[in-house]
């Protein structure tokens, strides 16, 4: 017996997948993998799995509306091993980064370690507030980096280049699909499919443009020493041909690739972004006018569309309210675990509805009322 109240019916979502990666999967994904089972467990160097790459980069190459010359560019280990990649394979001597939360602080320290790099330049900015790529104007970094959103706190960072040459490398991992950008902006915008993709771990995709290119095959050239499986030139050339290094897993291509093909039959990255922002409003209306909670990024321009946290007072113990809800079958609404607050974190991607985030705020409601959390 649960020790903490049912919800009424009408205010349990319809899909109660609130995570901020894996995220919510839409059913017709996973049909898609029953769909293609033909091909599961034959060859990636063949015509059926390389057609499917083929499908996936192209259509992420429609839903960014990439410019002349841009390319899209996977291969296996997700972002976490993108930025090895990049310390191997773009950074030719230093890079320079914004730093607001563990995952853009993760590629600062990666470049850091890497013993062949100039010492990085790092602008920090406390957890849940957003500096902006104006503060890298003049650098002399070659490199220059920031997260489009920041997955531990739920703040965004517009892609606009700084007045400097260097290459501009965005982690997009959670913002991709699903906030705007204009992709002549960057050099490098790259991400894993498990946010607003809605697919599996495993890969990093990215687009890329002509320059970053050139100073992937310039780096490669230099006999510089890179490990087979961080080699982005290799990368470049087997995306080329539709494939990946090493055999990917093509259950998470068939899931990504039904999911693009719902991005640009939804109206492309416009209407993915309608759908972020209805969420967003919603969430965060909410929260705005409530007693006892408040969004953790008080700057609304740098509120983010797809990850929202919302902080409580010291009334309310959050995590309670966690436990609350997943016995009710709203799901993996905890904040990031090393972020410490008190606080709830929710997905806010494409294929959440709208409805399913104003039934979730009229759920904390309605536990609270009853109790559950009060201190």
């Amino acid at each position: 017996m649960s020790a903490y109240p049912t919800l009424p019916s009408d205010l349990i979502p319809a899909d109660g997948r609130f995570g901020c990666g894996p995220s919510k999967v839409r059913p017709a994904q996973l049909d898609a993998i029953a769909d293609g089972a033909a091909i599961i467990g034959t060859s990636h160097r063949q015509p059926a799995v390389k057609d499917l790459v083929g499908n996936v980069r192209e259509g992420l190459s429609a839903l960014f509306n990439i410019p002349e010359g841009y390319e899209i560019v996977l291969s296996l280990g997700g972002a976490t091993a993108f930025w090895d990649a990049a310390t191997f394979g773009l950074i030719e001597n230093k890079s320079a980064h914004l730093s607001f939360g563990e995952f853009s602080g993760k590629f600062a320290k990666a470049s850091k370690q890497a013993p062949w790099l100039d010492a990085p330049q790092v602008v920090e900015a406390e957890p849940g507030t957003a500096p902006q790529p104006s503060q890298l104007d003049g650098t002399d970094a070659d490199v220059v980096a920031w997260a489009h959103n920041e997955t531990s706190t739920g703040a965004m960072v517009p892609v606009t280049r700084p007045n400097t040459e260097a290459l501009v490398l965005i982690d997009a991992t959670s913002g991709a699909g699903g906030l705007p950008v204009e992709m002549a902006q960057a050099d490098v915008y790259y991400f894993s499919p498990q946010k607003c993709f809605a697919s599996d771990g495993g890969l990093w995709l990215a687009a890329m443009s002509p320059a970053a290119i050139e100073r992937i095959a310039k780096i490669k050239e230099s006999g510089r020493f890179i490990p087979a499986f961080l080699d982005l030139q290799t990368a470049v050339d087997n995306s080329r041909k539709n494939q990946t290094y090493n055999t990917p897993a093509v259950a998470t291509l068939l899931m990504l690739a039904n999911q693009v093909e719902w991005m640009n039959d939804n109206g492309g990255l416009d209407g993915m972004v309608a759908r972020t922002t209805a969420n967003a409003e919603a969430l965060y209306g909410w929260a705005d006018n409530h007693a006892h909670a408040t969004p953790f990024v008080a700057e609304p321009a740098s509120r983010s569309l797809v990850v929202g946290t919302i902080d409580f007072d010291e009334s309310i113990d959050a995590a309670e309210l966690a436990k609350a809800l997943r016995e009710n079958g709203v799901l993996d609404i905890e904040p990031y675990r090393k972020l410490g607050r008190n606080q709830l974190r929710i997905g806010m991607f494409p294929a959440i509805d709208e409805a399913d985030i104003t039934k979730l705020t009229s759920a904390v409601d309605y536990l609270l009322e009853q109790g559950v959390g009060a201190k």
